[in-house]
């Protein structure tokens, strides 16, 4: 390679870790392409930004065979991904190359990097509820097609389970594709996923992509994108209906911030890195719906140290429709899924999505459990048998719920010995009605008349000389 080469970019000037900064003598490369190294055939730089006369990259699969005065060409390609038919059925690394032993698929690529300035939005259409099979999922986060739900918690509290549970019951019922992005998990549950899928008959109308712990942070930060080009392709070409699984979302935070501590940024809040909820709403932009088709996702969200506050697990929940929050207490005490009924939250949850009866149980549930938190300090104290007969049916009744909203998978299934369970939407609803019975019923709405009337009297009082129209 000579400097008379159209396509001789420069050299090697610096290695820090993943950064690798080249010096540009010739021909200046476009952002996110990708850079050849003379005699190293394998190996890739993707440009990431330019400083004075450097291009700023970054070494992909963190190659120790660099060094300095390497010479450098331009390729004019960037990283891209396979999509279309021929990816079903198939698992690939976020460079698009097969992780299943099948044949690579070389036509048919698309660039990860998103088109720029390309917007599209959707009519409103009607909506469209997903059953999961899940009770606490259908009841309290209704899977509404071409929204995001987020499965929250910390480590060891089932966000995995619960999410391969989720693929398993409603890829099973749906009619669209589906695509699964691993990112940073462990290797061991990527595979039991694949061999459950493969088993299931599911894996066929499957496209999966995994950058799993032992990659580089560069390939953990590109799976994300290379799923959602994927998903893109299907929902724009083809005009399916795509159902979009991350796991984990905020490990493409955690790849962002380490590959911007390889390059020297001064972090922001939190620590993390001062672009990544930037690209992370790119990225969460990317998963919308349009006429042609939709995208249905869900998300897991690892929380660390168990801190909800932390920036980057508010910053993914801003960007969701629903969250489903695991606690960790409710786990040790055995309840599967260990899902939180108070801190779980949905903005989809209104009559005119979910209907009057479903909308009214729901508040009623709520109602319940808050009071069920407060009860348990008193009892704490003083016992359940003190407690006013009224009291006494409502924390009975909070501790059913509680214990119906668990349920067996059928993932789990060879590992607990119990058969999984699915539960129509119908169903639960039935059983939450059950539970609270008319008792219940008539007691939310006294109370609700006490309120209007203690409303009514505080206004009247505010305004002695008032009078009648």
């Amino acid at each position: 390679m000579s400097n008379n080469d159209p396509n001789f970019v420069g050299r090697i000037a610096a290695l820090k870790g993943l950064m690798v900064e080249v010096e540009v003598i010739a021909a200046k490369p476009d952002e996110d392409e990708l850079l050849s190294i003379e005699g190293l055939d394998d190996i890739f730089l993707e440009v990431s930004y330019f400083r004075a006369n450097s291009a700023i990259c970054m070494n992909i699969n963190n190659s120790s065979e660099l060094s300095c005065g390497m010479n450098v060409a331009r390729t004019k390609q960037k990283v891209s991904v396979p999509v279309g038919p021929k990816t079903l059925g198939r698992v690939f690394n976020a460079l698009g190359q097969p992780l299943d032993n099948g044949p690579d698929i070389k036509n048919s690529r698309r660039p990860v990097s998103e088109p720029k300035g390309i917007k599209s939005y959707h009519k409103t259409q009607q909506v469209e509820l997903l059953e999961t099979g899940l009770k606490v999922i259908d009841f309290l986060t209704p899977f509404v097609k071409g929204r995001k739900i987020g499965i929250i918690g910390g480590a060891g509290v089932g966000k995995t389970v619960l999410t391969m549970e989720l693929i398993h019951n409603v890829t099973r019922n749906a009619k669209g594709l589906s695509i699964y992005c691993g990112v940073g998990e462990r290797i061991r549950e990527g595979n039991e996923l694949y061999q459950t899928l493969k088993e299931t008959d599911v894996l066929k109308n499957t496209v999966m992509f995994f950058g799993q712990m032992d990659a580089t942070p560069a390939i953990r930060s590109k799976v994300g994108p290379a799923a959602a080009t994927a998903a893109e392709y299907f929902r724009d070409e083809e005009g399916k209906d795509i159902l979009f699984f991350v796991d984990n979302i905020y490990r493409h935070i955690q790849a962002m911030t380490e590959i911007s501590t390889n390059f020297g940024l001064i972090p922001s809040e939190g620590g993390y890195s001062p672009n990544v909820f930037s690209e992370l709403r790119r990225l969460q932009d990317r998963l919308s719906s349009t006429d042609k088709g939709s995208i249905t996702s869900v998300q897991a969200i690892y929380v660390p140290a168990d801190d909800l506050s932390d920036p980057a697990v508010q910053s993914i929940q801003q960007q969701l429709d629903s969250v489903l929050v695991l606690d960790r207490s409710i786990a040790e005490q055995g309840i599967r899924p260990a899902v939180d009924l108070l801190k779980t939250t949905s903005s989809l949850l209104t009559p005119q999505i979910v209907g009057q009866r479903h909308y009214d149980l729901v508040t009623k549930v709520q109602a319940i459990m808050q009071k069920y938190e407060s009860l348990k300090n008193i009892i704490a104290i003083i016992g359940e048998n003190e407690l006013s007969p009224l009291d006494r049916q409502d924390y009975q009744n909070a501790k059913k719920l509680v214990t119906f909203f668990s349920q067996s998978f059928a993932v789990s299934e060879h590992l607990t010995g119990k058969p999984g369970e699915y539960f129509t939407r119908e169903q639960t609803l039935s059983g939450v009605e059950e539970i609270l019975g008319p008792t219940a019923a008539s007691h939310a709405a006294s109370t609700a008349s006490r309120e209007t009337m203690q409303s009514t009297r505080n206004g009247a009082a505010a305004h002695p000389g008032g009078h009648k129209e």
